[in-house]
């Protein structure tokens, strides 16, 4: 019976197994089509089977994809845009982490009247659509002298990232005893001192989960960038569609194919490295709250 029961548990383990498999592989097949296909030269792109692997790999099209050289005002290559990107991301996540942070620990911790009244307005601003505030935010950006600058996305992602940081933190530090706090205040601690060493040791999952989130949704926004940036301020997901769109001496997929990985990357590379990371966090804050 032992043996009939564990036979069982293999089989519908393998099974398991097998159609995550599957699904993985479904799932990233479009990614080894890109692999693939960034590393063909246009005529076997034409001529060859789309799942096939290259016959002769070629880094031209990554070559092409990076370069920065540029004629006039226009540049054939993501490398000017990518750093861009990483100009207004490092900044914009940093300060959004921050402010989101000690608003929590506030809204949290240090009730004031009227504060479940600011608590659900930013909480109503998580449910704005980009497209609403993008007049408001254009005529606001003119009168700072921001507009068409990196530091006017930086502001943009900020205020707009801010309402999401700041319920992350809170719902998270609400899970944290009060008792810690009254302790801390007995032992002569003020606003400042118990944030930093009752607080921040605690706050490592949560840092992570909203630092994750902030990178994907600012390194991955198109749609602030097409509409405040200039010609030389635009993020890559903007020279990405714009290289992509642009089909002068030939539509070179390679190229595409090329540029779209290399657009992706950073977001991969933080979700391979700290993804473990992220998950323990979302688990953690569901726990405590």
């Amino acid at each position: 019976m032992n043996l009939k029961m564990l036979s069982g548990i293999s089989l519908g383990r393998v099974a398991i197994y097998l159609i995550l498999i599957v699904f993985a592989l479904l799932y990233l097949a479009p990614l080894y089509v890109m692999l693939t296909t960034s590393l063909k030269d246009i005529e076997e792109i034409r001529s060859g089977n789309l799942l096939a692997l290259p016959n002769d790999p070629t880094f031209y099209a990554w070559i092409k994809a990076w370069s920065s050289a540029c004629t006039g005002s226009e540049c054939n290559g993501l490398a000017p845009f990518f750093w861009n990107s990483v100009k207004i991301v490092v900044p914009a996540v940093l300060i959004s982490t921050v402010v989101g942070a000690f608003n929590g620990y506030v809204l949290a911790k240090w009730k004031f009247k009227g504060s479940e009244l600011l608590f659900g307005a930013l909480l109503f601003g998580c449910f704005i659509p980009f497209q609403v505030i993008l007049l408001p935010m254009a005529i606001l950006l003119a009168k700072l002298g921001l507009a068409n600058t990196v530091s006017g996305l930086v502001l943009v992602h900020v205020i707009y990232g801010v309402a999401f940081t700041t319920l992350f933190f809170r719902n998270y530090y609400v899970g944290i005893p009060t008792e810690l706090v009254r302790a801390a205040q007995l032992d002569g601690a003020g606003f400042l001192n118990i944030f930093r060493h009752v607080f921040l040791p605690l706050s490592t999952p949560i840092f992570v989960v909203t630092i994750i989130w902030q990178f994907t949704q600012i390194w991955n926004d198109f749609l602030f960038g097409v509409v405040y940036s200039g010609p030389g301020t635009q993020p890559i997901t903007v020279a990405l569609n714009n290289l992509v769109n642009t089909s002068i001496g030939g539509k070179e997929y390679n190229v595409d194919m090329a540029a779209a990985i290399i657009a992706a990357l950073p977001t991969l590379f933080v979700y391979v490295v700290a993804g473990k990371y992220f998950v323990r966090g979302l688990t953690a804050g569901a726990v405590k709250g």
